[in-house]
């Protein structure tokens, strides 16, 4: 019975030990509706990303007015996504979101 007890037995590694609260992230993410007109408005948009926001891209307007240019500013904005692992998703009511790193998209 001595060896059972002596496998239990508290020693001074036993004791609690706190551990530092976590601290919640001092930088908060900013979302941003921008509307998308033209081809350079892409360039705007792909600054505001970099510095670490969400951006709601409202593209109704251009697709009523230039097919054509909407899929270019797409594809464009799908290259610039690629090269910096931004994600990005279309939705059926005419917007576009497009995530930073630090942010993914469920689906």
């Amino acid at each position: 019975m001595g060896l059972i007890t002596d496998l239990f037995k508290k020693t001074a590694e036993d004791e609690i030990t706190e551990l530092p609260e976590e601290q919640e992230p001092s930088q908060k993410v900013t979302v941003r509706i921008e509307n998308l007109r033209d081809f350079v408005d892409i360039d705007r948009i792909s600054r505001l990303v970099k510095d670490g926001n969400i951006v709601f891209i409202k593209t109704k307007e251009l697709q009523r007015q230039d097919l054509g240019e909407f899929q270019n500013c797409v594809a464009k904005l799908k290259r610039v996504c690629g090269q910096w692992g931004w994600d990005l998703v279309g939705t059926e009511e005419g917007y576009i979101l497009v995530t930073p790193q630090s942010a993914k998209i469920a689906r």
